[in-house]
């Protein structure tokens, strides 16, 4: 639990450290050298485990790992007509470059919304996207709870960006409920194929591949500032070491404790320490009504996660 908390605190206070990153840096560049910090930082991880792995008194469980992760492969080839759904390079470049599209999107949004706050809230609607996405393309049965989190999630969307009349909804408003889609998809794209795929060497692979897409964008752009990225070097290193390295490994730590559905809800909170790094640190002050709106869809995060024993449906949930 506590792995959680301080991942989403970190998670939270990092969109402080990306608008300030804006200030300098384009959204492709700023998350090229974010992502691949976070690789740099994996990368010592597996380094270290890697040696761990070697020691003698742990020779008897490696191999009863291997036997089993065999098994497993066999059984997931033999119910999964695409062999390439168990490759962890497949499966990392896909993730990657799903991950690669909701940080941009995220990023641009950011960088157009110039706040910490707004962007996690709009941002946190992927909790309530997830069963949405589920239901759509996974035939997943959607429970009357869901329901009502979605009508409150709405709400709150409403209350916090259409100020006045339809008019007042940006374009980074758009954006962040974009990437909020895009991060939906990547959740259930890693509960799909992810579960086949060490966990580490998942979270390394799919970032090297988001910073090697957003390099390739940058370039392309024109956007390369090395000197920008030296100017905001602290932003920087805590988006990327903190934020993706350290944020990533306390998320596959701690889920091996809880389950999926209390660490979730955990996650969310990621909202709520937004609002309060905007506040703390960049002097953000919203509205009453933002204010409202900030609640109503934090409720929505939380209602999501509940979940009705299956014995209250007529019919076998699925």
């Amino acid at each position: 639990m506590v792995c959680l908390l301080l991942c989403a605190m970190i998670w939270g206070f990092a969109f402080v450290a990306q608008v300030q990153g804006m200030d300098v840096m384009s959204p492709l560049f700023f998350n090229a050298v974010r992502f691949a910090l976070g690789a740099l930082s994996l990368a010592l991880l597996l380094l270290v485990r890697s040696r761990r792995k070697t020691k003698l008194p742990e020779l008897a469980t490696n191999q009863a790992d291997g036997i089993a992760s065999i098994a497993k492969e066999d059984v997931a080839l033999q119910t999964t007509p695409m062999r390439w759904a168990t490759h962890p390079v497949a499966v990392s470049i896909v993730c990657g470059a799903v991950l690669f599209g909701a940080s941009t999107l995220q990023q641009y949004g950011i960088l157009y919304c110039k706040s910490a706050g707004r962007s996690g809230f709009l941002s946190a609607l992927y909790i309530v996207m997830v069963p949405l996405l589920a239901f759509v393309f996974l035939r997943r049965r959607i429970n009357i709870l869901i329901g009502a989190a979605v009508a409150l999630a709405v709400a709150g969307f409403y209350c916090l960006c259409v100020t006045d009349g339809f008019g007042s909804l940006g374009v980074a408003d758009v954006i962040l409920v974009l990437s909020a889609v895009l991060f939906a998809a990547h959740i259930l794209i890693i509960d799909t194929l992810g579960s086949r795929v060490d966990a580490i060497v998942l979270s390394f692979g799919q970032i090297c591949t988001a910073a090697a897409l957003s390099f390739a964008g940058a370039l392309m752009d024109g956007s390369v500032d090395w000197a920008g990225a030296l100017n905001s070097w602290v932003p920087l290193a805590y988006a990327g070491i903190g934020s993706v390295g350290i944020a990533y490994t306390l998320q596959v730590v701690g889920q091996r404790w809880v389950p999926p559905t209390s660490a979730s809800l955990l996650m969310s909170l990621e909202s709520l320490f937004s609002v309060v790094g905007g506040a703390l640190l960049l002097g953000e002050v919203m509205t009453p009504r933002a204010y409202v709106g900030c609640a109503l869809i934090f409720l929505g995060t939380l209602l999501a996660q509940i979940r009705i024993p299956s014995r209250l449906f007529n019919g076998r949930a699925s």
